[in-house]
């Protein structure tokens, strides 16, 4: 309830880096609060402070016709927390425009901005989007929290030959590499965790990033701005100009950007991009289809992967379980598989709050591109024909490392179906 979290989060919040105009509108909403105010500042401080202790990725607050709403997105799932008082609606929401520079008196159309707080110790970031629907205006906080995140490759939860390909792919003096997945499948940790691994003093390393979400240490991060004409393509054009060695390119999204990349990484540079794609082989066959000369797109690319994140089953009340007839035929396995088969799952407890999962964990399908998956992108090879071969060639897919994680009790059957699609 509200009063439980606000008693429990009595935390200083300090906002940083704000222009001197809004710290001083900002130290009249803190210091010259009249009885109505005071209530908003603690409900919004309590508010961040309980979604950074839970591990939250984002803070949802909705307007609805005579009730507000507040759900916080843990482990990839959207939970409702509280529901403020609903005269706390426009309060609630100016208090957060004017911490996160917005126009307060603009409520037509929609906002971002940035939100820098200290709290625990720490330094966290806020993107903040603001959005108006018919009851008011709805609030997102994207929270960037550097401490969590996990930027070494061989904690992510590879098997371990996947894990050695990719490495191999990413130490090669050029070449692409290309990383593949939904929105929020953790395509960009991926890409810091291998771009810090070969962040070393004797390289010049180049991002292109759409926002920036976290600044590391010896790279030169751009952030693109589609409005002033700094594009994807436009930043990698200079990037070029820059002596670089390593180039990252947030995401190709047009044949323009697949063209210099291409182009980059055949001209002796390491270049490492994402792509929407549901698995690694059908990412070639989408970049010819996006113009691409598939000769090209044989000599420049080393390696592929495609990821999700599912969730972990909470230690603390993890138990085995018989696997239930539905799940197995969804699963489509045989039954020497099915006999050898340890299904786990969480009861609930008060560490996971009640949920069964706490954390999540990568499921990844690595495919290096070898002499014969080149061979057969020069011949235009439907992407089934190519996917055989790479299985052939010892690729796990993402149901198969999947089905690993069930049985070594890291997830459940359900997550994997929900995460992974069946290969055929």
């Amino acid at each position: 309830s509200l009063a439980s979290v606000m008693s429990q989060f009595d935390e200083d919040v300090e906002v940083v880096d704000l222009e001197e105009e809004d710290q001083a509108n900002l130290a009249l909403s803190v210091d010259e609060i009249t009885g109505e105010e005071a209530p908003v500042v603690k409900l919004v401080n309590s508010l961040m402070a309980d979604a950074i202790r839970k591990g939250a990725s984002d803070i949802h607050i909705e307007p609805y016709e005579k009730t507000l709403r507040v759900r916080f997105r843990i482990d990839g799932e959207l939970y409702e927390m509280m529901s403020p008082p609903y005269r706390m609606k426009m309060s609630m929401i100016s208090r957060l425009k004017i911490m996160a520079e917005l126009d307060i008196a603009e409520r037509r159309v929609p906002q971002d901005g940035r939100i820098k707080i200290r709290m625990f110790n720490k330094t966290i970031d806020l993107r903040v989007s603001s959005l108006p629907t018919i009851f008011g205006e709805k609030i997102v906080m994207r929270i960037l929290d550097k401490s969590n995140l996990n930027v070494d490759l061989t904690k992510a939860g590879f098997q371990q030959a996947a894990l050695d390909n990719l490495i191999n792919a990413i130490e090669q003096p050029y070449g692409m590499v290309l990383v593949t997945g939904p929105t929020g499948s953790g395509k960009t940790t991926t890409l810091y965790s291998a771009i810090s691994r070969i962040n070393t003093m004797g390289v010049n390393i180049m991002t292109a990033e759409d926002p920036v979400e976290y600044n590391i240490d010896g790279i030169n991060q751009v952030n693109v701005n589609e409005e002033v004409g700094l594009t994807f393509a436009s930043a990698l054009r200079s990037f070029l100009r820059q002596d670089p060695n390593i180039i990252m390119v947030g995401e190709i999204r047009d044949l323009e950007t697949g063209s210099i990349a291409v182009k980059a990484a055949l001209t002796g540079h390491l270049v490492l991009s994402t792509l929407h794609t549901n698995d690694a082989p059908s990412t070639l066959n989408r970049m010819v289809d996006m113009g691409l000369e598939p000769f090209l797109v044989a000599s420049s690319v080393n390696a592929i992967m495609a990821q999700r994140l599912i969730r972990r089953i909470c230690n603390n009340c993890k138990e085995e379980r018989e696997v239930s007839e539905e799940a197995l035929s969804q699963l489509n396995l045989s039954e020497h598989h099915i006999s050898e088969l340890k299904v786990f799952k969480g009861n609930g407890c008060v560490e996971c709050s009640n949920t069964g999962y706490r954390g999540r964990t990568g499921v990844f399908e690595v495919m290096p591109i070898t002499a014969r998956i080149r061979e057969q992108i020069l011949n235009r090879a439907p992407t089934s024909e190519i996917k055989t071969t790479a299985i052939e060639e010892g690729m796990l897919t993402l149901r198969a490392h999947g089905l690993m994680k069930i049985n070594e009790g890291i997830t459940s059957v359900e997550e994997v179906l929900k995460e992974t699609a069946q290969d055929d």
